[in-house]
């Protein structure tokens, strides 16, 4: 039977419905009767507050019916084609050696995957533990023992992601369909259905570490390797062309390719690349603070009269402000029923983090406020590595400002500069110890003065949004990658065979686009080579 499929829009439908009435009402906008109905599918889902005493859910759905069935168009009912990922064929070149992937955050991992279910048999490299490890090496980090440099939150299977909201919206256009792909893939491992269309998806860290552990078996039972605790630590090249990897500075791996897919945090990678002459350029990120307010505050003010009913998630926000001195002050990573977790990687220096788990049950609200940064603000603007040197020294002064654990303020306080002795109406979600510090020190009083005034401008926007015992963390600068490492119009940088890959090359923001720049890297390699058991 041929078939066509119709999107339908703006179906409205008041708090306490089914899936069903979503269907009902879907039929009845595009006029066709339910019996007749092929297929049906929500596409989107969202919450419209902006009439506080009105709160609706919208809906976008599809329905597929016979070819010759008609419908009622309107703006609202439309016929579509929809979208479906289809890799490009195979290269005609053979694989003389395995393609490396190098790390296991989203965008090494899809890489991986795609290439492993298409034959290609990749070799994946990690220089953290399994995920299973690695959560139990965190967890035992936050009660107080030693940072270990290569299990944290920021290294080990799964990448920074894992120990975060896991967020899953992305502003990147999809044409292709690599966005519902990587959506469709965490549903097949793990994650709940309704990140396919909700309209600001998460998974949470609970889930996604699953999501992680059974992609990666799919990758082995697809012919696939991986390795943790095997950190690339140099390569060899042969007529401009990478031909081997140093794993641990004990063992060379041959290879034809290899992708880089490092992350933002890999900063000893970042100068072996630099020094082992791939070109990189320094690039514009984002620093700041985890600022906390109690979930039920921010409830009220995105759902008034209805913040309390059960079927509601916690609201979220995404706020924005052009400071008077020309800064950006925006939030980043807004975890609602989240916390602040210590995401320090390297001795002698401490990073914070926003996590939630799947329910979103923490009493706290947690967002990054955080001030651009550009390579104007570093000692060195030319020098590639200089952005890396500029995250160390924020590290460095709230390592030293928290001795060693999270340093935290009371909103007042800081703006007042003096260092808190306790915490207000509310006390702070955190995972990890927290001491009170005067957090006015950890930055250059530019980016304090464009902070504060953007807290304060946020609060024209949600009503308290700037109270005295707002809870600040510090610090937020593992926002983005400092670096960027180019790469042509076949995805490889100037060493042949060697693909900059992910946020850390400076090519994603978050976990989809990282796993939609992973699959296009993949591509690439598909694009050029023969599956393995084909060469």
């Amino acid at each position: 039977m041929k078939k066509k499929t119709i999107r339908i829009s703006q179906i409205s439908l008041p708090p306490g419905h089914s899936s069903e009435q979503v269907l009902e009402k879907a039929c009845r906008m595009a006029g066709v009767k339910k019996e007749n109905i092929l297929h049906f599918e929500i596409i989107k889902q969202s919450i419209d507050a902006r009439k506080k005493q009105e709160l609706t859910y919208i809906y976008s759905a599809n329905l597929t019916i016979p070819s010759g069935m008609r419908y009622q168009k309107n703006r609202h009912v439309t016929e579509i084609s929809p979208v479906v990922y289809h890799p490009v064929c195979c290269g005609k070149e053979p694989l003389k050696d395995p393609v490396a992937v190098i790390g296991t955050g989203p965008a090494g991992l899809f890489c991986a995957y795609l290439l492993a279910v298409r034959g290609y048999c990749p070799v994946v490299f990690e220089r953290g533990k399994s995920v299973d490890e690695r959560t139990a090496d965190v967890e035992r980090f936050w009660e107080g023992a030693e940072l270990l440099p290569e299990s944290n939150v920021q290294f080990g299977e799964g990448g920074a992601g894992t120990f975060s909201d896991g967020k899953l919206n992305t502003l990147v256009k999809d044409k292709y369909g690599r966005n519902r792909f990587v959506l469709e893939t965490f549903v097949k491992f793990g994650a709940p259905e309704e990140i396919l269309y909700v309209n600001k998806p998460h998974i949470g860290t609970d889930l996604l570490r699953t999501v992680v552990k059974n992609m990666r078996n799919e990758i082995i039972r697809a012919g696939g390797q991986v390795f943790f605790s095997s950190k690339v630590t140099g390569f060899q090249t042969e007529q401009g062309r990478i031909s081997s990897l140093e794993i641990n500075h004990t063992r060379q791996f041959p290879v034809s390719a290899a992708v880089f897919a490092i992350g933002h945090s890999a900063r000893d990678t970042f100068a072996m690349l630099y020094h082992s002459g791939v070109p990189m350029q320094p690039k514009a990120f984002a620093a700041g603070m985890r600022v906390e307010h109690p979930q039920s505050m921010i409830n009220r003010n995105q759902y008034a009269d209805f913040a309390g009913l059960p079927k509601l998630p916690p609201a979220s926000y995404k706020l924005t402000h052009q400071s008077s001195g020309g800064r950006s002050v925006y939030s980043f990573c807004m975890c609602p029923g989240g916390y602040v977790v210590n995401a320090s990687s390297e001795a002698g220096m401490l990073a914070v983090n926003g996590m939630s788990y799947h329910d979103r049950d923490s009493r706290n609200a947690n967002s990054a406020i955080i001030v651009s940064v550009s390579p104007a603000d570093f000692d060195n603007p030319d020098d590639p590595l200089s952005g890396l040197a500029f995250q160390r020294r924020l590290e460095q002064n709230a390592y030293e400002a928290g001795r060693g654990a999270i340093p935290q303020q009371l909103f007042g306080d800081f703006e007042n500069n003096t260092t808190s002795t306790g915490y207000g109406a509310f006390s702070s979600c955190a995972k990890g110890k927290t001491a009170f510090a005067n957090l006015r020190q950890i930055f250059p009083e530019t980016l304090n003065e464009a902070f504060l005034e953007g807290m304060h401008a946020f609060a024209r926007v949600i009503p308290e949004f700037d109270r005295q015992d707002a809870i600040l963390s510090g610090v937020e600068s593992r926002t983005s990658s400092p670096v960027r490492i180019p790469r042509d119009d076949s995805l490889e940088s100037t060493v042949a065979g060697l693909y900059p890959c992910g946020e850390g090359a400076g090519y994603a923001g978050g976990i989809t686009s990282a796993a939609m720049d992973g699959l296009k890297t993949a591509e690439a390699i598909m694009k050029k080579y023969k599956p393995a058991n084909q060469s």
